[in-house]
């Protein structure tokens, strides 16, 4: 009996197993199609799938939920992924917490720090480095009405330390509502402010909250209308927010002309007498930047002196007594430093104060009496410190090698704050004193046993793509790594905006380390490595490069002998989208696998969206005829071609996305699972309660990587994740 018992469990369970492998393996539900054609100066583009624009269509919703379930079933049973999900949690978990978002302000600390039993990051203030610990914003005790995860998105300390401003949002959604609290008791003020994405809150001298307000949107308003009119605003606490006055925005002063499409905020520097406002066309980095003394700020009526136009190339400003620091990269493509009176500025006129070399300046804050400049050099960080006045900056000794991600200074102090990392350690947080003239680890981001690990290393090769551009490519791996063209590999990239791919190491990645598996950063043109003139070589009809870059470094990957095609890999996310579509629909026969994260996936429909507007800057326009074809030229979703042996895929994205819908990847799963001839799975991983990955708990980072690891574990045939 006991016999025939068992003999029926482990049938039951062989037969469970069974049906679960063939759910998993079954094919995804296909998509409502209905072609859709447009010309677009003369040329004919079909769009099969357009009706998946429209989520909120039952029909659409309910394929989506489908391609969910198929992806999770898939993910899931593949072999060694719930034990590998484990040993990555083991490995993030193992440091007592991580801190990020340090500022200074006065005596005060402020810091976001998420403890290891913790699944969102909190705010909290101390007196000093040394002080005592306080808690001030838990995102976990608000929650959405839905039940879905809140948390925060920014801070700002007034001078006086009294108030915080914050924004927190739902699910990461990014849709802030501004709330603010006394920092002393810990208790929230009444005033509440919603529509407040981008709010950039800062506070005026006399304690009122300048901040960014986005239009109310009319029952029924097109999605490209969201970004549109918004305004900053004056808030004085305990008012009614619905009657704040307007300060700057479109329409609001006389003296000053904004563009409905154009971003606005108002910058107070805690410390100073000055004012900054700033007008932003979309994600277009010049600036046009306006000043006026704090005192005469008075609504529609405040006396605004215009510093910069975005012909004058300003990316950056900061603010010293009496003057106006500028980076520009006008006719200096990595970057200079300026500086201009306040009272009187004159671009044209500005003294150059740090002259444009073979390091590129990439971000500059101000102290008491200095401004404190940093550089990237090879891929690493520099730090000087210019002194108040002079033009001659001097160099910060560091740590170690490695690069400097953020930085933060106040005016009532002398000392900079600045976290440090490399490829193959974790970032510490340190402070610069300049009366001593050293660096020291403030302590406030504890280490783990894994922020270090022995037998990682890293290595810098220069790859010559297409047309003989030297290519930076980085490389991270065990030590002892053989060169048989067995190793599972990655090859990660970015291009846009001008940011660079700067390094970095999350433990978090070490499960792929150690199990042979290598990392290969590609520095592709559109990023910022190399300045103003990398950036603009993989932009709009030069964007070809930068997936062609990439495609260059994976061939060296495979003439070297570290991997193979079918165990090389490609990643990337958001506007990397562009970077993976693009190389796996030109050389499918490259890699193995590929992983594009809330990727941009249809060009030519996404300046349909609310983001596509703001974005029109780095892509184009579909309005003008070079647009349209250098839009189209990177538009993964139309390069799809029936019948080609794609590689396996695997696509993700997160309902409340507000800077990719989720759409775009849902349009370019249905393209290529119908398309392809491999036979090997393409897969749309959603999460509900999700975004563009900002706001994302501890916990879904983790389902993430593992199911990543695991998906790509398998198509390189590594055991025991390989059929």
């Amino acid at each position: 009996m006991r016999l025939s018992s068992t003999v029926s469990r482990a049938g039951a369970t062989l037969a469970f197993a069974a049906a679960s492998l063939a759910a998993a393996q079954a094919l995804p539900p296909a998509p409502p199609v209905r072609d859709a054609t447009d010309t677009h100066f003369g040329v004919e583009v079909h769009d099969p799938y357009r009706a998946l624009e429209d989520v909120g269509n039952a029909e659409v919703a309910a394929w989506m939920k489908a391609q969910a379930g198929h992806a999770a079933a898939v993910l899931a049973g593949i072999p060694g992924r719930g034990a590998l999900r484990d040993e990555i949690a083991r490995r993030g978990d193992a440091a007592p917490a991580r801190v990020f978002d340090v500022r200074r302000s006065g005596t005060h600390v402020y810091y976001q720090k998420r403890l290891a039993s913790e699944n969102i990051p909190k705010l909290y203030v101390r007196d000093g480095f040394a002080g005592r610990e306080r808690l001030l914003v838990d995102p976990e005790s608000i929650r959405d009405p839905g039940g879905k995860h809140s948390s925060l998105d920014y801070y700002a300390p007034s001078p006086d330390n009294r108030h915080v401003a914050t924004g927190i949002s739902p699910a990461g959604s990014e849709a802030s509502v501004l709330r603010i609290l006394d920092v002393a008791t810990g208790r929230p003020l009444a005033d509440t402010i919603d529509r407040a994405q981008y709010a950039s809150p800062s506070w005026l001298p006399d304690g009122r909250l300048v901040y960014s307000r986005l239009q109310k949107l009319a029952a029924g308003a097109p999605p490209t209308d969201k970004y549109q009119n918004q305004r900053v605003y004056v808030h004085r606490l305990g008012d009614d927010p619905e009657r704040d006055t307007p300060l700057f925005g479109a329409g609001v002063s006389p003296l000053v002309a904004i563009d409905p499409v154009e971003l606005v905020a108002v910058v107070c520097p805690p410390g100073s007498r000055w004012t900054v406002a700033v007008a932003i066309n979309g994600v277009q980095r010049e600036l046009r930047i306006w000043v006026a003394p704090a005192a005469a700020i008075d609504g529609a009526r405040t006396p605004w002196t215009r510093v910069a136009e975005r012909a004058d190339e300003v990316t950056d400003f900061a603010v010293l007594g009496d003057h106006l620091y500028l980076l520009s990269h006008k006719g200096a493509s990595r970057f200079k430093v300026l500086r201009t009176p306040l009272a009187n500025p004159d671009v044209a006129r500005a003294e150059i104060v740090v002259a444009p070399g073979n390091a590129v300046v990439n971000g500059i804050a101000a102290a008491r009496d200095a401004v404190y400049v940093r550089k990237m050099n090879a891929g690493a960080s520099e730090l000087w410190r210019l002194p108040a006045g002079s033009r001659a900056a001097r160099r910060v000794a560091l740590p170690h090698v490695g690069d400097i991600e953020t930085m933060s200074a106040d005016l009532r102090r002398r000392d900079v704050v600045f976290d440090l990392g490399g490829w193959t350690r974790a970032g510490a947080i340190y402070v610069y004193d300049p009366s001593t003239r050293k660096v020291v680890d403030t302590k406030l981001q504890p280490q783990g046993p894994y922020d270090a690990p022995a037998g990682l290393v890293s290595r810098e090769v220069m790859v010559a793509a297409r047309d003989g551009t030297l290519v930076p490519l980085s490389l991270v791996h065990r030590r002892g790594l053989e060169l048989d063209g067995a190793n599972p590999t990655i090859v990660y990239g970015y291009g846009a905006y001008g940011i660079p791919m700067t390094p970095s190491f999350r433990p978090t990645w070490l499960p792929w380390f150690d199990r042979g598996g290598v990392l290969a950063v590609a520095h592709v043109r559109g990023g910022g490595e190399f300045g103003e003139d990398w950036y603009k070589s993989g932009y709009k009809a030069t964007k070809p490069n930068t997936w062609r870059d990439a495609i260059a470094c994976a061939e060296w990957l495979v003439e070297n002998r570290y991997t193979s095609p079918s165990k090389l890999s490609i990643m990337g996310g958001s506007a990397g989208g562009i970077l993976v579509g693009r190389a796996i629909t030109e050389r499918p026969d490259l890699f193995g696998a590929a992983v594009a994260q809330v990727p941009v996936a249809d060009m030519i429909r996404s300046e349909t969206s609310a983001n596509g507007v703001p974005n029109i800057p780095e892509f184009g326009s579909v309005t003008t005829e070079e647009g349209f074809r250098a839009l189209l030229a990177m538009s993964p979703y139309h390069w799809v071609r029936d019948g080609v042996k794609y590689p396996a895929v695997l696509l993700t994205t997160g309902i409340n996305d507000p800077r990719v819908d989720a759409w775009e990847p849902a349009k370019l799963a249905a393209r290529l699972q119908a398309a392809s001839a491999s036979g090997k799975p393409v897969l749309l991983r959603i999460d509900y309660d999700a975004g563009h990955g900002f706001g994302t708990t501890k916990q879904q980072a983790y389902d993430e990587r593992a199911d990543t690891f695991a998906f790509l574990f398998r198509e390189a045939g590594v055991k025991p994740f390989a059929p």
